[in-house]
């Protein structure tokens, strides 16, 4: 038998080194490089090919033309829950490998128990490495929803003898809760290193892979966001989704970063109620606040996420700056563009903001991408400035140049249909985005503008 060898390795990202270094080449972290027992991979057996007897020899693979390859459509299973099947691109696909990281107690083992007991007509098997099985019957009995479940628990954290459960039951779901908790007896170093997450892994992937089994599998994030372990652990997965809110708030955002089967930029959002997690099936409703009376600083933007339009409360705050510098703090919006429709209102339109603070906040908790909401940001901090309320009627889906031109933003018919169905009376749009576009079909406003000084017009006369 060959030799083991020590490595080290660094735990924030998996850079590999011969010998202990203060400062991580890869991502500069310091003081993350622990030393871990490295098997030569010729003395390595893949843990799911030595527990499954069918498989035990290696299977040779030849080059095929790629026309000459058959395809046969997977039918996708699709679960109860409508806003996990939006962020998974239309349901889960047989054989694939998602990986779901957030905060702890965010709510993700709650999201993947919940998952696993809405299913009665599939065999899912939920292994959990962190809690008893006791426990996780207290949150079944606090869901609600096991009397017809066809769920069977494992607490086991080996991943040897998860295959041979795995086997035994045959299920069609696996889900595992968590990845750093497992271990693999082909490598010695501690659960949750970075050469136990990476082979754990791997023996997951090619037992989702052979077995066209569905596998779930949760994982830890760091100080900073990202995914605890190698960075290799994402591209290894099909799917990575991103469980974002806040604890000390009711609703969820199910983000996908990476969807190898579908569009990356969905979103689902849930309510954590006592009962578990609440699909929201219109969240436009619950990012616009119900005012009683105008306020000035508020408009309401249309953007899109992924292929959903949402409707969004922007909210802005001006007022003169106490110190020689003024702040500019954006939440749920990017700074830097912020900056940059500040210096469009001062160089093109002369307003004075260059002295003042400019505070700017996205209700909801989200993170906005969409550059259709600069129209809406413009409209709110000139409100503010101004203390003119603007009309509670009407919304905006506009993207601004640096001259100070409205530019035409994608699927605006979705947006005004959207905005159309919550009530609203009137949208400002871009001129450019009214060619081949029957105004006649709405029973809302168009006002279609091709510069600021329309809108500006039209808002404050």
């Amino acid at each position: 038998m060959a030799k083991s060898k020590s490595a080290h390795f660094c735990q924030s990202c998996g850079y590999e080194s011969p010998k202990w270094l203060g400062q991580c080449p890869s991502c500069k972290q310091w003081n993350t490089f622990v030393e871990e027992v490295v098997t030569p991979p010729s003395s390595r057996v893949p843990e799911w090919r030595s527990t499954n007897n069918s498989t035990s020899g290696k299977r040779q693979n030849q080059a095929a033309i790629i026309h000459e390859i058959v395809y046969t459509e997977e039918q996708r299973l699709i679960t109860p829950d409508k806003e996990f099947n939006r962020v998974l691109g239309g349901g889960i696909v047989p054989g694939s490998l998602v990986l779901i990281g957030g905060e702890p107690g965010i709510g993700k083992s709650t999201l993947m128990l919940q998952l696993a007991l809405s299913i009665p007509a599939s065999k899912v098997l939920y292994i959990s490495g962190e809690e008893s099985e006791q426990q996780i019957k207290m949150r079944a009995e606090r869901l609600s929803q096991h009397s017809k479940a066809n769920c069977y628990i494992l607490t086991e954290t080996s991943t040897q003898n998860i295959f041979k459960q795995a086997e035994a039951v045959k299920p069609d779901i696996v889900v595992i809760d968590s990845i750093q908790t497992l271990h693999s007896q082909q490598i010695e170093s501690a659960p949750g290193s970075v050469s136990q997450v990476r082979e754990c892994t791997a023996e997951l992937l090619r037992y989702a892979k052979e077995t066209n089994v569905p596998v779930f599998i949760v994982g830890h994030i760091t100080k900073d966001g990202s995914i605890a372990g190698p960075k290799v652990l994402e591209h290894m997965v099909d799917t990575v989704l991103q469980f974002e809110g806040d604890r000390h708030h009711v609703y969820r955002i199910l983000r996908a970063v990476k969807n190898r089967f579908g569009s990356s930029s969905e979103l689902g959002i849930y309510e954590m109620q006592g009962s578990g997690l609440r699909e929201v099936s219109n969240p436009s409703e619950i990012m616009i606040s119900q005012r009683d009376e105008p306020t000035s600083g508020v408009a309401i933007a249309t953007m899109l996420e992924g292929i959903r339009p949402l409707m969004i409360e922007v909210q802005a705050l001006v007022g003169n700056s106490a110190f020689g510098t003024p702040q500019r703090s954006s939440t749920g919006f990017d700074t830097k563009r912020l900056n940059m429709l500040l210096a469009v209102l001062e160089k093109r339109f002369g307003f004075r903001l260059s002295v003042q603070d400019v505070f700017l906040n996205i209700t909801g908790g989200l993170r906005v991408e969409d550059p259709a909401i600069d129209l809406a940001v413009i409209a709110a901090i000139i409100s503010s400035q101004q203390d003119m309320p603007l009309p509670t009627n009407i919304t905006f889906a506009g993207e601004v140049g640096l001259s100070g031109e409205i530019r035409a933003v994608n699927r605006i018919e979705q947006r005004i249909a959207e905005a159309e169905k919550l009530g609203f009376e009137g949208i400002f749009i871009p001129k450019h985005n009214t060619k081949g576009l029957d105004a006649k079909k709405y029973n809302i406003a168009l006002r279609p503008v091709g510069k600021l000084e329309d809108v500006f017009r039209a808002l404050f006369g």
